[in-house]
């Protein structure tokens, strides 16, 4: 009896009251183990520059597949990643008969007494945060998804915005504004109304600024485009850890998802997705600084969804040269509008010398980054392009590219010897890394389904 009373009391001690639970969506083994050769090659040394979180005690393999294809999308992915069960692609919620219900690891933890938050780089209604709170047999469902949001009752919410904030084609229904306000939710946009607002609210969603919404409301900017006062994944995590720590209950739940490193990745941009993968990184420390106050009670695990694009190091030289990539100052994305705005602006004078010089200043072209001629000719031919009006752009699930925008960017990542299988996911292995309270759960190769089970037995949530 002594003997139990002790393993128990150990046990009781060791119990995971806050859990971190980060999401790189798109986020295989690759871009993680890119990102740090990156920054290792800005410091001018063959090697890797650590993330905080591959420092972590304890890692692991991760199968992806879904219940019905080798290849998951994320919605099925990250049913699995919250519920521990498989679905098809495209259900969120439900098993794979796209009807029965299933909770996630969040409402655990709501049910087991916590407090919870739920937040992203991308929309609130997006597949991955969605896929802890909603039930439906479509991804896309964005205004019931919306809804069921509200309904679920969870103490905290962040992102860039609701993606279909009115029901389509029907404006008799309260917009989801309206109804979170009606449910108890104080929402702010931007992380200094947000400050102001934190401790008079019961429960909270934070979105971006209105302005920064009208310019995109589908997710934050990325890391590289970023200006002054955008909202970013560092001052949501700390938002979210500072809200659910005053609510004053069990513990807490923050599931965090850096949702557009699988955005970069569709668009094979690699120094877009590197720097993604460091910003979700920063995330990651704000949690380990809460990390190191609380060690013994805090658990923060970090994995993906699935990979995106098939990123290869190396495309047979034996070399790499990701050194290069620094002379790309902004998204291919964002180039592309860029591109758009001087031919809109300048007509006529928009000419192939001031496509030089905007190429030099966005890619480091012909100064930071040498150009053969045969990549130059390739450029001037997608000027051209450009000039005739002929659209022979490039387009990927979140957008389109004029093609000089596009070849810029397909150089500069040839340049530095870094490849691409395809513009969608793929069965790679994902990691998974743990520290804190039951990290030792995570290691070896597992399943996606396992992430879930584990983190309840780590917190001792009541579950299905």
């Amino acid at each position: 009896m002594a003997a139990f009373l002790i393993t128990a009391s150990a046990f009781a001690q060791q119990r995971a009251k806050y859990v971190f639970y980060f999401i790189g969506d798109g986020m295989g083994v690759n871009q993680v183990n890119g990102t740090e050769t990156f920054y290792a090659a800005l410091e001018g040394r063959i090697g890797v520059s650590p993330l905080c979180f591959t420092a972590f005690p304890n890692s692991g393999f991760v199968t992806t597949y879904s219940a019905t294809n080798g290849v998951t999308d994320s919605a099925a992915g990250g049913t699995a990643l919250a519920t521990g069960r498989k679905t098809k692609n495209g259900v969120l919620g439900m098993l794979q008969d796209a009807a029965t219900p299933v909770n996630s690891v969040a409402v655990w933890a709501q049910q087991s007494g916590n407090a919870v938050g739920i937040a992203t780089s991308v929309s609130v209604d997006h597949a991955t945060p969605a896929s802890f709170y909603a039930h439906v047999p479509d991804r896309n469902m964005f205004y019931a998804i919306g809804q069921q949001l509200i309904a679920t009752g969870f103490d905290f919410y962040a992102g860039s915005d609701f993606l279909q904030p009115v029901r389509h084609k029907d404006d008799s229904l309260p917009s989801l504004y309206e109804q979170c306000a009606s449910a108890g939710y104080t929402l702010v946009r931007g992380y200094k109304e947000c400050q102001k607002k934190i401790r008079k609210a019961e429960r909270m969603i934070l979105l971006q600024t209105e302005a920064a919404s009208k310019r995109d409301r589908k997710s934050v900017p990325y890391a590289i485009d970023r200006a002054k006062g955008d909202l970013t994944l560092s001052e949501i995590t700390r938002a979210g850890i500072r809200f659910l720590s005053e609510k004053q209950k069990e513990g807490f739940f923050l599931m965090v998802e850096g949702g557009k490193i699988d955005w970069a990745c569709h668009d094979n941009d690699a120094a877009t997705t590197f720097r993604e993968v460091k910003d979700f990184d920063d995330a990651i420390r704000v949690a380990y600084e809460f990390y190191e106050q609380h060690p013994d009670e805090t658990l923060i695990v970090v994995t993906a969804d699935h990979e995106t694009g098939g990123i290869a190091l190396g495309t047979g030289a034996y070399l790499m040269h990701t050194h290069l990539l620094r002379g790309q100052r902004v998204s291919a994305d964002a180039y592309a509008k860029e591109l758009e705005r001087l031919r809109r602006t300048l007509g006529e004078k928009f000419t192939w010398e001031v496509a030089k010089a905007s190429l030099t200043e966005h890619f480091g072209f012909w100064t930071d980054v040498p150009l053969k001629p045969q990549h130059e000719e390739r450029l001037r031919k997608a000027f051209d392009e450009i000039r005739q009006g002929i659209e022979s752009g490039e387009e990927n699930l979140y957008g389109k590219q004029s093609a000089l925008a596009a070849r810029a960017k397909r150089i500069i990542n040839e340049l530095a010897l870094v490849g691409w299988q395809s513009g969608g996911h793929s069965n790679g292995i994902v990691p998974v890394f743990a520290i804190g309270a039951g990290a030792e759960l995570f290691h070896g190769k597992m399943e996606n389904t396992d992430i879930p089970l584990c983190i309840a037995r780590a917190a001792g949530y009541r579950h299905d």
